[in-house]
């Protein structure tokens, strides 16, 4: 019997977010990671995700999940938007872990993640590039991840979607 592939997810949080509000449903996160997990034998899963004091309560329910949070300091722009990007982190993460994963999986539709993918591929590292809305990603990442490569979560929207508990 073939044992299991020990692999890790790497998740652009904000990105996920966008882009499943944009297609109007919101994603139950605990579900996602039961998803990662029987779908793509992910072992750990990392989050990347803007530190805002106020989100202290999702962050434990993220955590419960079973991810594992990375935070990137925010600050806010002269609009009041708070801005946290956490590429760079994501990217140094994926390194930082290289040898302890077989397979990785990235979860974004940003192109600034094709050089990390091309390595990925290119080293035989790279299980799935999972986009959260296949009308709106970088071409540069599909490009990089290419069929063989590529998933979305428009499709799941019947499995991953967040129901309201009714109690």
């Amino acid at each position: 019997m073939q044992k299991p592939l020990k692999n890790y997810a790497f998740i652009d949080s904000q990105n996920v977010n966008l882009g499943i509000k944009d297609q109007g449903w919101k994603l139950d996160w605990t579900k996602f990671r039961v998803y990662l997990r029987e779908k793509f034998g992910v072992e750990t899963a990392y989050i990347f995700i803007g530190y805002i004091e106020e989100n202290k309560d999702l962050y434990l329910s993220l955590q419960k999940s079973g991810y594992i949070l990375v935070f990137k300091e925010t600050l806010k722009n002269k609009d009041g938007i708070v801005k946290g990007n956490c590429d760079a982190e994501l990217v140094l993460q994926a390194m930082i872990d290289y040898d302890k994963y077989e397979r990785a999986i990235i979860v974004s539709g940003d192109g600034d993640f094709a050089c990390l993918v091309r390595h990925l591929k290119k080293q035989g590292k790279l299980g799935r590039v999972i986009v959260p809305n296949i009308r709106k990603y970088s071409a540069l990442l599909k490009r990089a991840a290419a069929k063989e490569h590529l998933d979305c979560m428009d499709n799941l929207r019947d499995k991953l979607v967040y129901k309201k508990s009714t109690r």
